[in-house]
């Protein structure tokens, strides 16, 4: 995970629709970067979500959200569309931004270790800076958890 105080790694990657969009693009902008293991898992899924309900009072704020995975463009498309998702989600299979923000990692499930996104949450500031880091969020709270941090 990147530290507090840190300058966020600049990006461009594809959205659901094949737009690339780069970290640069927000810049005067607050920014919630979600990274996630999956679309259309349970705990993804629920997360997404949370942030499509609460989407209103993010924008409210002037936050913007952005969800990463290493799925496909279309696959981030088809989870847009079944939950009608508000917000941009970056399709990242080459890993370049996960490992970038480091949250590509060791995980262990029923006695197996494997490699994955562990899910973490950056808040960046208008400046391009991490003013908020959260490794191992809870799916369903991490949407509200966010919002009263703002």
């Amino acid at each position: 995970m990147l530290n507090i105080g840190t300058k966020a790694p600049d990006f461009s990657l594809p959205d659901q629709n094949g737009v690339i969009h780069s970290l640069s693009e927000y810049a005067g902008k607050r920014l919630v970067l979600y990274f996630y293991p999956k679309d259309n898992t349970s705990g993804c899924t629920k997360q997404a979500c949370s942030f499509a309900e609460l989407y209103p009072n993010f924008k409210e704020k002037g936050v913007e959200i952005l969800g990463v995975s290493k799925d496909s463009v279309q696959s981030h498309k088809k989870f847009e569309e079944k939950y009608e998702l508000p917000f941009t989600l970056l399709s990242d299979t080459e890993l370049t931004v996960i490992k970038a923000y480091d949250v590509w990692k060791e995980k262990k499930l029923y006695g197996k270790t494997y490699m994955g996104v562990v899910r973490t949450t950056y808040l960046i500031d208008e400046n391009g800076m991490i003013i908020r880091a959260e490794e191992k969020v809870d799916a369903g709270k991490n949407a509200n958890d966010t919002l009263k941090l703002l």
